[in-house]
């Protein structure tokens, strides 16, 4: 696939916060100066019920100078979201983040730069300072989930759950074969390029100070503990 897109950003969005869209413009502009060649953005709004309105998209089309935007009216998933927006994505690589940006542009930018230096995957991790800004049950649960992939799983990355990742063109085919729509698509992602062979990069990122983060839904989780045991059952075979 060639194009003059240099790199898309995919951006899944569900109920996204106040002024979330000029924060994007903000974002792209600073990354986008970075990078040689044109950045897309690719919005995926996953179902959205509040906090995204069609003035929102209009704004985004009129500042952005490639802009995808995709939409549908139940909540899927952020692995549903980030699927239909790489099908879609016309760069040379993607990179995939939260709407709001919680890492730094040093960090997007990195994970960036090994992927121009022909990695397939590149995988961001989290530093130390990263369990000292989450809540508490966030460090417990994704400390925990690292202790278990590193115990389960032979992958190239422990820490397979940080939400900024970047791909070229065979890294894409390999994510478009996960099934997973919400937390452990990742993990899905990262044991299959595993198998495939496809050379991972781990890139150590960091969180912006204003990063909120939201409630865990536990609802949405406890279907995960069963996905978990399908991944197990299938890095088996």
């Amino acid at each position: 696939m060639t194009t003059s897109i240099s790199c898309s950003i995919i951006l899944p969005c569900y109920n996204p916060q106040d002024k979330w869209a000029e924060n994007v413009v903000d974002n792209y502009r600073s990354i986008a100066t970075h990078i040689e060649g044109d950045v897309e953005v690719v919005l995926i709004n996953d179902g959205s019920l509040e906090g995204l309105v069609p003035d929102d998209i209009v704004y985004l089309k009129e500042e952005l100078p490639h802009f995808q935007y995709l939409s549908y009216n139940n909540n899927k998933g952020k692995g549903y979201a980030l699927r239909e927006g790489v099908k879609t994505a016309l760069g040379d690589v993607f990179v995939y983040t939260d709407v709001d940006f919680p890492y730094d542009t040093e960090s997007f930018l990195q994970v960036y730069n090994a992927l121009s230096k022909g990695v397939d995957v590149a995988a961001g991790v989290k530093n130390d300072e990263y369990y000292d800004k989450v809540p508490q049950v966030r460090r417990v649960i994704s400390k925990l989930l690292r202790t278990m992939t590193k115990t389960f799983f032979r992958l190239a990355i422990s820490d397979t759950q940080c939400g900024l990742k970047g791909f070229n063109l065979k890294g894409r085919s390999v994510f478009l074969k996960t099934s997973i729509d919400r937390y452990l698509f990742d993990l899905e992602f990262i044991m299959i390029a595993g198998r495939k062979k496809l050379d991972i990069q781990p890139v150590k990122v960091q969180l912006k100070d204003t990063t909120e983060f939201r409630t865990l839904n536990y609802k949405q989780l406890l279907p995960e503990v069963y996905n978990f045991m399908k991944l197990l059952f299938r890095s088996n075979d």
